[in-house]
């Protein structure tokens, strides 16, 4: 079990298999959904309980953070600049809401996501995905003669292709759809990986692939005439539809397929709201659900790393620097306590140079015949590949580009800032800046100390998200802690592991043991916070 969590195979309310549905693209029958009322509308709510908040409600940094994000019914929300880049040792959550047309939808997964209160929270909608239509298609659409009310009328192929990559913790482009064109615009979206993941539409129970991917199924009953009301109000407002169209197009398309297609999903779901955005009650609740997946989570994944090593040899990918006296002398210097910040200085860079030197060695390379100036052939060697690119991982492992660039001629230099969360424990992607094309380079991936892993395993997926190739990867630090070993490797197989030491254990801080300390801090002469952390890096002054 601690092997399989470490690879992020955690489940929870996921769905149940049952038999398959009469209809041939339809979702498998399920048990009876959970039935949430509350209190009629002309009665007071009590208040809701204030719930416990990891960062502030800052929206994606690509909209002005000093208003609130226009959600519109194409748009996809990512909540909070600090992506969530966990592909590597979680499985995020998805939870998805389907209701008829104007039920409310949008409105009750805002209203959850403000209830939640936690950073990583992506909303995307189901309208972004429609086919691009054909030439015909267009003319139907134009005079409001087309169904955009059907199954077919959806890229299910696109939709659950991203919707696994986002589970997955992965990046992903997704289309955006103009409802005034019927097309989809030139520029898609970028949206990073989250913890959760909430995804709305009409027909997000309608298809078996689709379903499997969801861990909580939410079903929005809004009265047809209250529905009705809304289409007419948004689609004439936003979408600048007349009303003889958008009536002709509810009667002919949008009530019967809500009666054919979706009001009969209502059964697969695991919670019905009644009211739409209206049921407080029903949002706590659901709410309560969510925080106490992520709070499960939260305590499992570091466990489950400190465990997957144990009984483990050292893995293969693993590259030691030979304990010579002058290495083994170097690390004495270091860890000493009473040494001098600028001997600390000194001795690291020592170090740092010898280690780049034989992460080097690992580069492909070729025979390579040159012309001594004696005249006669020599064969060597040279390097087999594009480029080599450095990635240093803020702030510590930049105290190692020096090294690399002394070495490498006209290196290229990416950087990547990775704070740990001091209320989940989790890492969190603050800042990342790549060379053009980085995914056809050999990379050295540059941290001084990795204790669980987690951060040097966020770095690794976010150059896999940019296309670098896994056996392309070189991670390089001074100290390593065997868990942290044993965590890169197992999920990164291919990535070649060179450190100058492993020390056996990791504390309950999370602190390696013997160590060094907080390498960030005492290279550059900083005080660190009292429950510092081998992986966490303040975030530097520019």
């Amino acid at each position: 079990m601690a092997a399989e969590a470490a690879r992020g195979l955690w489940t929870g309310f996921s769905p149940q298999s049952a038999p398959a549905s009469p209809r041939g693209r339809g979702p498998p029958v399920s048990a009876s959904p959970i039935l949430l009322f509350c209190a009629p509308p002309n009665e007071p709510f009590t208040p809701r309980a204030a719930r416990r908040g990891t960062t502030s409600t800052e929206r994606s940094p690509k909209r002005p953070s000093s208003s609130p994000a226009s959600l519109h019914d194409n748009d996809s929300l990512q909540r909070s600049q600090h992506a969530c880049y966990q592909g590597a040792s979680s499985s995020q959550r998805l939870h998805s809401l389907c209701g008829g047309s104007a039920s409310g939808k949008t409105t009750v997964a805002r209203k959850i996501i403000e209830d939640l209160d936690v950073p990583w929270v992506v909303l995307l909608s189901m309208d972004s995905f429609y086919k691009v239509l054909t030439p015909d298609q267009q003319t139907l659409a134009a005079s409001n003669d087309y169904n955009f009310d059907h199954p077919d009328a959806f890229d299910f192929d696109l939709l659950t292709h991203t919707l696994r990559k986002l589970k997955q913790g992965k990046s992903v482009k997704i289309p955006v759809y103009d409802f005034t064109t019927h097309g989809r615009q030139k520029e898609w979206k970028t949206l990073y990986g989250a913890s959760v993941i909430i995804f709305e539409g009409i027909m997000s129970f309608a298809d078996k692939k689709l379903l499997q991917l969801l861990d909580m199924k939410i079903f929005v009953d809004t009265d047809s005439d209250i529905r009705l009301v809304r289409r007419l109000r948004r689609d004439i407002t936003d979408r600048g539809r007349d009303i003889e169209g958008v009536i002709k197009q509810y009667n002919k398309f949008v009530k019967p397929a809500f009666e054919q297609y979706i009001e009969p999903t209502m059964r697969l779901a695991d919670i019905v709201v009644p009211r739409g955005g209206f049921n407080m009650v029903a949002i706590d609740l659901i709410v309560q659900h969510v925080h106490s997946q992520l709070e499960e989570r939260e305590l499992s994944v570091r466990a489950a790393l400190a465990s997957a090593h144990q009984a483990h040899p050292l893995p293969q990918t693993l590259s030691v620097l030979e304990s010579t006296p002058q290495v083994r002398g170097m690390h004495t210097i270091i860890r000493n306590k009473e040494t001098s910040r600028d001997e600390f200085i000194f001795y690291s860079k020592r170090l740092m140079r010898l280690l780049i030197e034989r992460a080097l060695s690992f580069l492909p390379s070729q025979v390579h015949v040159v012309q001594t100036p004696q005249g006669e052939d020599y064969e060597g060697r040279s390097f087999h590949g594009k480029r080599i690119t450095g990635v240093s991982i803020l702030r510590a492992g930049e105290t190692m580009e020096p090294a690399l660039r002394a070495v490498c001629k006209d290196v290229r230099i990416g950087k990547i800032l990775i704070q740990t969360n001091q209320d989940t424990g989790e890492p969190e992607l603050h800042y990342l800046r790549l060379p053009k094309d980085i995914g056809e380079d050999h990379v050295i991936l540059m941290d001084c100390t990795v204790s669980t892993g987690a951060a040097a395993m966020m770095a690794v997926r976010v150059l896999l998200d940019h296309d670098v190739q896994e056996d392309k990867i070189l991670l390089v630090s001074l100290l390593m802690a065997e868990m942290g070993v044993h965590s890169v490797a197992y999920a990164f197989p291919q990535v070649k592991i060179i450190t100058t030491a492993v020390d056996k254990k990791v504390n309950n801080l999370f602190h390696i043991i013997p160590g060094i300390g907080n390498f960030g801090d005492r290279y550059f002469g900083t005080d660190a916070p009292p429950n510092w952390s081998d992986e966490e890096m303040d975030e530097p002054s520019y």
